[in-house]
């Protein structure tokens, strides 16, 4: 079983920066790629970025592209995402997961390819 647990979310004025951090206990990252999901209310959980076994692949939404970097340290068991020009529209309850799979493919966009889940972590953006 593989714990996750969200940091780093806050209230930010548009254009500003956050960084996300997701740490693993329990059973580590190892062999798992990990991915970053949002959820704004109202909406559907929708797919911001996916990062490879142990690196090397990465995978991002176009609506984030050029903007968010995800990133992770194997050594601390833990993945990142930094987050920049931040725009209202970034606005949600952001959530990484862990798939039982080590690559990134198109198919890491469906959350049903994650087997374990963070509780989220809240990012308010400020017009």
């Amino acid at each position: 079983q593989v714990q996750l647990v969200e940091s780093g979310g806050g209230l930010v004025q548009a254009g500003g920066s956050l960084r996300l951090s997701c740490a693993a206990s329990g059973r580590s990252f190892s062999s798992k790629a990990v991915g970053w999901f949002r959820q704004a209310p109202g909406k559907e959980r929708e797919f911001v970025a996916a990062i490879s076994w142990p690196g090397g692949s990465t995978y991002y939404a176009e609506s984030v592209k050029g903007r968010f970097a995800i990133s992770r340290n194997n050594a601390k068991n833990t993945v990142y995402l930094q987050m920049n020009s931040l725009k209202p529209e970034d606005t949600a309850v952001y959530y990484c997961a862990a798939a039982r799979d080590t690559r990134v493919t198109m198919g890491s966009v469906i959350p049903q390819q994650y087997a374990y889940w963070g509780q989220g972590t809240q990012v308010t953006v400020s017009s």
